[in-house]
C-alpha cells in the first residue's frame, strides 16, 4: 500500500507517516508484538517515572497509546462506512489526567495493546478498496481512512522512540 498523499491528513501527522515502513501491514502487525516485547522489558523502577516535571509517566505514554489506538480506529470505522459527520477531537492530557493508567501493570498495559492491535488489524483488513479511500473531518481537519492507518503506526513508533530516549535511557 502506497503511503497516503500529504492532502488526506493533517500537517501534524506527517512525522508519524513518514516513520512507517514500505510493508505497512506487516509493520501494522509487527508492532503488536514489538510493542507488547517493549513494555515487558520495561524495568519495574522505570513504570512511573515522567523525565521532567508536567510530562507524562511511561504508564501514562503507553496508556495515551491505548486511547490514541481506539480513537483512531473509530474514526477509520466511521469514515470507511461513509459517515460524514464532523468527530470531535479529544485533549490527549485530559484523557490521561482522567485515567487509572498509573494504577495500573505494565503487563496489562501490553495485554490490552495487544487485544485492541489485534482487533484493528481485523477492523482494518476488511476494507475495501472504496472504503480505503473515503475520508471524514475529525477535530476540524479532513482525513482518509488510508491516513489513519499510517497515522496509528507512526504514532506507535513515534511513543516508542520517545520512551526509549527520554524515559528509558536516562
Amino acid at each position: 500500500m502506497n503511503p497516503p498523499q500529504p492532502s488526506e491528513y493533517p500537517a501534524y501527522c506527517k512525522p508519524y507517516i513518514a516513520t512507517v515502513s514500505a510493508d505497512v501491514w506487516a509493520e501494522f502487525g509487527q508492532q503488536k508484538i514489538t510493542l507488547s516485547a517493549f513494555i515487558s522489558e520495561i524495568p519495574k523502577e522505570k513504570e512511573n517515572y515522567a523525565y521532567a516535571s508536567e510530562k507524562w509517566t511511561v504508564k501514562e505514554v503507553i496508556g495515551h497509546l491505548l486511547d490514541t489506538e481506539r480513537i483512531l480506529a473509530y474514526r477509520a470505522l466511521r469514515f470507511a462506512r461513509n459517515d460524514q459527520q464532523n468527530l470531535a477531537g479529544f485533549e490527549e492530557n485530559d484523557y490521561v489526567k482522567h485515567s487509572n493508567y498509573s494504577g495500573r501493570s505494565l503487563e496489562s498495559l501490553a495485554e490490552e495493546f495487544v487485544a485492541i492491535r489485534t482487533s484493528n488489524l481485523y477492523l482494518f483488513s476488511q476494507f475495501t478498496e472504496q472504503e480505503w479511500s473515503r475520508s471524514g473531518q475529525a477535530n476540524q481537519n479532513f482525513v482518509s481512512v488510508k491516513a489513519l492507518l499510517f497515522i496509528l503506526i507512526g504514532h506507535i513508533n513515534h511513543h516508542q522512540r520517545i520512551l526509549q530516549e527520554r524515559y528509558l535511557l536516562s
